[in-house]
């Protein structure tokens, strides 16, 4: 004899009829829902119409005071029921189910290192807050927007350094581009050569199909034993694109306020002709940015340049559970049969 497993009496269980079991359900079709208030209303309207041409019979009774008894509350189970088994049959045809959606995205990265100037004069404040602060927020926004990208940081002042391996752990990056601050180099300088080396060197072996270096600097080259001309042809051996963003504007800038409390106000030019010249030999595009907003639309440029195709896979997995709600409805559906031929029923009703 065949014995019957709990999973096919799992629809016997009164947690279907919880709040948050029927609030986790998708509904195919939720408009047949708001039907179920007027069932109920239904056999109001029709008691209210029955109630004075109902069949009566006339008795002989006591000259005495009938006591209310309990029991004569059940001639309405049968209604009562009936109403239950039309309101599950609603919730059937409105169709609950249970929607898995998984996405799968792949796509064939490209290899981005930002390298960031982070010497002295990347603290003047004619970009607010101030130039460094300004390109790390922007750089944040950038790196939000890539997808399966492997993303490496090379930050630089009179000497250049790597501070995170081309990765595509973003969360990584975020540390590493918040932990950026002033002096985090002692040596001072802009060693613009040095840093498009460290650059090229993180990148020569990769096999991506687009290789890209961002720098964002201020200043001209004055530190770093490579000459930046010579380190954009060896970019270009590599097959490696350039792109340079001259942060800053022309004329006078001032410090944060030093000690006594002063603003230091000083002379800046950016060398923009060695910039451009780095890009052109590096096959990209120089850019010039006078405020966060420029280096916001600058980056947003970049990334339409280099953008990567996504492929999307969306795998749905459904299941209906309006079955649950139509056993239910056919075993209050049979009891209301069996209800019907017992003493509950009124005969002068029926």
């Amino acid at each position: 004899m065949l014995g019957i497993s709990d999973e096919q009496l799992d629809w016997l269980n009164l947690e279907w009829f919880s709040y948050s079991t029927l609030r986790s359900f998708d509904w195919v079709y939720p408009v047949v829902l708001y039907a179920l208030p007027a069932v109920p209303l239904l056999f109001m309207f029709k008691w209210l119409l029955t109630l004075k041409t109902r069949n009566k019979l006339d008795m002989a009774m006591f000259n005495s005071k009938t006591k209310f008894q309990f029991t004569s509350l059940l001639r309405f189970l049968p209604d009562l029921i009936f109403i239950l088994f039309m309101m599950l049959v609603l919730v059937a045809i409105a169709r609950p189910q249970r929607v898995n959606e998984q996405i799968e995205q792949s796509a064939e990265g490209i290899d981005i290192v930002l390298a960031l100037d982070v010497s002295g004069s990347m603290e003047l404040t004619d970009i607010t807050p101030n130039r460094l602060d300004a390109a790390k927020d922007v750089a944040l926004d950038f790196i939000n927007g890539r997808v399966q990208d492997r993303i490496g940081l090379v930050v630089f002042a009179g000497d250049a350094y790597s501070l995170a391996p081309l990765t595509t752990d973003y969360q990584l990056l975020r540390e590493s581009i918040n932990s950026i601050g002033f002096k985090m180099i002692p040596n001072d300088g802009t060693a613009i050569g040095s840093a498009l080396a460290i650059a090229v060197n993180r990148m020569r072996d990769s096999n991506a199909k687009s290789k890209v270096v961002i720098l964002i600097s201020d200043g001209e080259n004055t530190a770093g034993s490579l000459d930046p001309e010579m380190a954009a042809r060896l970019a270009f051996a590599h097959n490696i694109k350039l792109y340079t963003i001259g942060i800053g504007k022309d004329g006078q800038a001032t410090y944060a306020s030093d000690n006594s409390g002063k603003k230091v106000l000083v002379e800046t030019q950016l060398d923009e002709s060695s910039l451009r010249q780095i890009a052109q030999l590096g096959e990209g595009l120089f850019f010039r940015a006078d405020s966060k907003d420029a280096l916001q639309e600058i980056f947003r440029n970049i990334n339409k340049y280099e953008k990567t195709e996504v492929t999307e896979k969306r795998f749905r997995d459904t299941r209906d559970y309006y079955q649950v709600y139509l056993k239910w409805a056919l075993l209050l559906l049979l009891l209301w049969m069996l209800l019907k031929n017992t003493f509950i029923t009124n005969v002068l009703e029926d």
